[in-house]
């Protein structure tokens, strides 16, 4: 069986689930996804500049609205949840966590306990971090050991 790491900043949408549980044809795949809470790994003035890099002006305007820290932590789980159940209905195993603090390290140390095949970064585009090759993926290639796909989220979720 093909063992992903996923990572993901929000629940998934059933475009996402399909286009990673597909990705490896009819080849099945157990994923192991990892949450890390929102406003844990961008401060609120880069979402609100990749907002406005979107065109989502609205979505700019309404950053200091979304939770973080603690507060995030419940909608996190909920997120969790979703992505988890949503991949197990494909036949999909599938098992997750939050992560709290240092998310590469929390990847490192999964993808070497687990034996992971690969990583899948699925986010929404974070223009200011991919510039700069700060965003998870590009992180995430010299750490890991092992392939890290990125892919972007299909649709708001």
């Amino acid at each position: 069986m093909f063992t992903s790491v996923l990572m993901i900043e929000k629940a998934l949408t059933s475009a996402d689930v399909e286009f990673v549980t597909t990705l490896h044809g009819d080849e099945q795949v157990a994923f192991q996804v990892l949450l890390q809470p929102r406003g844990d790994q961008a401060d609120r003035l880069l979402r609100a500049i990749d907002d406005v890099a979107l065109g989502e002006l609205d979505d700019a305007a309404r950053e200091r609205e979304t939770p973080e820290g603690q507060e995030a932590r419940g909608p996190a789980e909920q997120a969790l949840d979703v992505s988890l159940r949503a991949l197990r209905a494909t036949g999909s195993e599938a098992d997750g966590r939050l992560i709290e603090d240092h998310p590469l390290d929390a990847l490192k140390s999964l993808v070497e306990q687990i034996g992971a095949d690969e990583v899948i970064v699925l986010t929404d585009p974070h223009y200011v971090e991919e510039f700069f090759h700060r965003d998870w993926a590009s992180r995430a290639r010299h750490k890991v050991g092992v392939p890290v796909l990125k892919l972007f989220s299909h649709s708001k979720a």
